[in-house]
């Protein structure tokens, strides 16, 4: 097996007398694919936060690309891309602009950086449109070039905050298949929520389910389903994590509410 460039050990978030992330510990071999999924409030966002330098931990271990994110935050942010589930293009500037901007931040030298940017629109068909205002993308093209704009400084790791909601059954399909190419040529290891189980079966090497904060399982989607009795990972997903519907509001009331009495102490 490969070199674990993600390695989570006992690691807790608290917000106040709340837990949103109960003493987890997983790993992510170099080159995987790995989905981390839960039902809505189950702990996924607060530990990629943590993952990505935004979130400090309560107690436990992070190690991201042999760094600690609480310690070492500017080389682990060298060190992966990110797409939020929220857009986050500049609407008022050009798909090249875009581009251009992130890859400065990133102090990428401008001669490697314009071969990068042609060479990340290739890959995402956006080429032709670069000189477009992202304004004027479909949402689809938006996703696209965020994920363009991700990977202009070479990241080892692509952490994909649920990429491709709300998009239509054909655009999923397309960024999945410029995914996986990177993946298979460039060794680029993704770390992806989603609540599309399809998706998983089709791309995710392993699995890790959260609900409540705790890990529940960590294996193949195939040993999932196997070990759960079930038809497919959909099926899996629900016996592990209960047919009731979540209402990630409520939870996130409560993390403000306890973070609002701790402000006033």
């Amino acid at each position: 097996m490969a070199e674990s460039i993600i390695t989570v050990k006992n690691l807790t978030k608290k917000f106040g007398d709340f837990t949103a992330v109960d003493d987890i510990s997983f790993f992510v071999p170099q080159g995987e694919i790995f989905a981390f999924l839960g039902p809505n409030g189950a702990g996924k966002t607060t530990t990629i936060k943590m993952l990505t330098t935004l979130l400090h931990p309560t107690s436990g271990g992070i190690s991201v690309s042999g760094a600690d994110p609480k310690k070492q935050q500017n080389e682990v942010r060298h060190s992966f891309g990110i797409v939020f589930q929220d857009p986050s293009v500049d609407d008022e500037l050009t798909a090249f602009e875009n581009m251009e901007f992130h890859g400065v931040l990133y102090n990428v030298e401008k001669k490697l950086r314009r071969q990068r940017i042609e060479q990340m629109f290739k890959l995402v068909n956006l080429w032709d449109r670069r000189d477009e205002l992202a304004k004027n993308f479909s949402g689809g093209m938006k996703r696209r070039l965020e994920i363009a704009r991700s990977l202009i400084h070479r990241p080892k790791i692509l952490f994909l905050d649920e990429p491709t909601v709300g998009l239509d059954p054909q655009t999923r399909n397309h960024i999945w298949d410029y995914l996986r190419q990177l993946n298979k040529t460039e060794g680029l290891t993704i770390f992806f929520t989603t609540h599309y189980m399809e998706e998983v079966e089709k791309t995710a090497d392993r699995v890790a389910i959260i609900d409540h904060g705790k890990i529940l399982t960590q294996k193949s989607p195939t040993e999932i389903i196997a070990e759960n009795n079930a038809k497919s990972l959909e099926e899996a997903f629900l016996n592990l994590t209960g047919k009731t519907i979540r209402d990630e509001s409520s939870n996130a009331m409560d993390r403000l509410r306890t973070q609002r009495k701790m402000w006033r102490r």
